[in-house]
């Protein structure tokens, strides 16, 4: 399906495409160095050809930024956790609200991978050492 997509476009539109997606030039930009007028963009972006590309990079991109997020979640749940045992007070309250709300942003991405159900584990310690830094924090802003 994505070499009928691209065997379907122009050359010129080809190019821009992938100039647009490459990430150096922001959309004006990529219509300057390919010259190319608004009226014949709007003309593009009005054909299914075009617009189905366009959608399908987009689609690829968000599927791509999912996927590094993905990645790299259990590196920064296990900074969250060492942060949330630092001892720094501040530092460690703001790590215990992230770490409370890693599963709630997990889900957010569902509707474009599929997810299974995720769970946070965090020991015995150290569950108790997020509970008491959340509960010293109450304390000190009564």
């Amino acid at each position: 399906m994505k070499g009928k997509r691209k065997s379907q476009l122009s050359r010129k539109q080809l190019a821009f495409v992938n100039d647009l997606f490459d990430g150096k030039l922001n959309e004006d930009k990529c219509l300057a160095k390919h010259n190319i007028s608004t009226l014949v963009y709007r003309r593009w972006l009005g054909s299914e050809v075009f617009s189905s590309e366009i959608a399908f990079r987009i689609d690829a991109a968000r599927r791509q930024s999912i996927l590094i997020v993905a990645k790299y979640a259990p590196v920064a749940a296990l900074k969250l956790v060492s942060l949330a045992d630092s001892g720094k007070g501040e530092t460690s309250r703001k790590a215990c609200l992230d770490i409370i709300q890693m599963p709630n942003r997990a889900s957010n991405g569902q509707d474009v991978v599929e997810q299974k159900e995720t769970e946070l584990s965090l020991s015995a310690g150290t569950a108790r050492r997020v509970l008491s830094a959340l509960a010293n924090k109450e304390e000190q802003e009564k």
